[in-house]
């Protein structure tokens, strides 16, 4: 019997000492990000059967949380180093959540909610999981209630911890909801430019004859990551020569104002917003010439990250490349041999 415990700690060791290793070595040089994050421990420690999950979660008066992440994800950092680093929300996590961690490209087996075996990976494939951090919580039947996909200033996502604990979307949409709360800070105004597409809009290709893809920015005027947008990132001079490749527009998500969606249907500006369930500013969502929603990102993202986004569409890598994970890692790559040093959060 000693024998065999030592063994067992023997195998630990050596177990740890390579996953210390194959972590070290996982980033290649020039990549300035976090790598691997070590979860907190009160994550729950989950046998990845989540239809039990979702049981024993309701049993306690909890609702599911799942975490989707990899390494080297600097806004799965941002998530796990800022906003779990303030003791409200981590407090409310614990009150009414399980939280439970799922690597998009692992190899554990999970059971998932319809029973099916699969894994990591093919889980994450099937829920279409294009951003890390993604975190969808479930209610008490395993049923999605609320989607973030990316990151979440703490503000935000405390209130996306409130909507889900309170179990607000028997009452309103999420964006409703957030529109009920203070707003923060923010310069009061739209930064819509000379060379974006002008209102009232008619956004179908018949009546943009440049023969662009489109990109239609979701925004408000009360938005500190609107002003962000434009007054840092779209102000560098890589991105606006990239964005001149699309038809640009920017649309007020509460605006009363009339115009033509892409394919064709005339709506209100803050009813579209609605109907495409946009719920962050800013959005950006791509559309190809035939009026159909192509990509979208709908959370904060640096410089790197939204440039790589509008390439993704620009160049038509969408078509050839379904992950969008895949796209951003392989011109990680190429900008690597290049010799360009990459800085994901710049």
């Amino acid at each position: 019997m000693l024998r065999v415990v030592v063994l067992l700690v023997m195998m630990s060791i050596i177990a740890g000492e390579t996953l210390a290793e194959e972590t070290a070595a996982g980033l290649d040089s020039g990549l300035v990000n976090p790598g691997f994050h070590n979860k907190p421990e009160w994550f729950k420690n989950s046998f990845l059967d989540l239809q039990e999950d979702v049981r024993e979660a309701a049993e306690a008066g909890k609702r599911v949380l799942l975490f989707f992440h990899q390494d080297g994800c600097p806004y799965c950092a941002k998530l796990l180093n800022e906003n779990l680093a303030i003791k409200a929300i981590v407090d409310k996590i614990r009150q009414d959540f399980q939280v439970i961690a799922i690597n998009i490209w692992g190899d554990r087996e999970v059971n998932d909610l319809s029973g099916e075996a699969t894994s990591e990976k093919a889980f994450a494939a099937a829920t279409k999981v294009m951003y890390t951090p993604t975190l969808l919580f479930l209610d008490e039947r395993g049923r999605t209630v609320l989607r973030v996909n990316g990151y979440y200033a703490p503000h935000r996502f405390s209130a996306a911890l409130d909507y889900v604990s309170g179990k607000e979307e028997r009452k309103h949409s999420f964006r409703d909801y957030l529109a009920q709360i203070r707003p923060v800070a923010a310069s009061g105004k739209l930064h819509r430019q000379a060379s974006y597409l002008q209102p009232p809009y008619d956004l179908r290709r018949s009546s943009r004859p440049g023969g662009k893809p489109l990109l239609v920015l979701m925004e408000m005027k009360q938005c500190p990551p609107c002003d962000e947008l434009h007054q840092q990132i779209f102000s560098k001079p890589d991105l606006r020569k990239t964005l001149q490749g699309f038809d640009v527009a920017l649309v007020d998500i509460w605006s009363a104002e009339a115009l033509i969606s892409p394919a064709g249907e005339r709506i209100k500006a803050t009813d579209w917003a609605e109907k495409l369930g946009i719920q962050y500013a800013p959005s950006m969502l791509f559309f190809d010439d035939r009026g159909r929603e192509v990509f979208r990102s709908e959370a904060y993202l640096r410089t790197f990250h939204i440039h790589a986004a509008m390439e993704y569409v620009l160049f038509g890598g969408y078509r050839e490349q379904p992950n969008f994970q895949r796209f951003v890692q392989a011109k990680a790559e190429k900008m690597q041999e290049q010799g360009i040093e990459i800085d994901l959060m710049e």
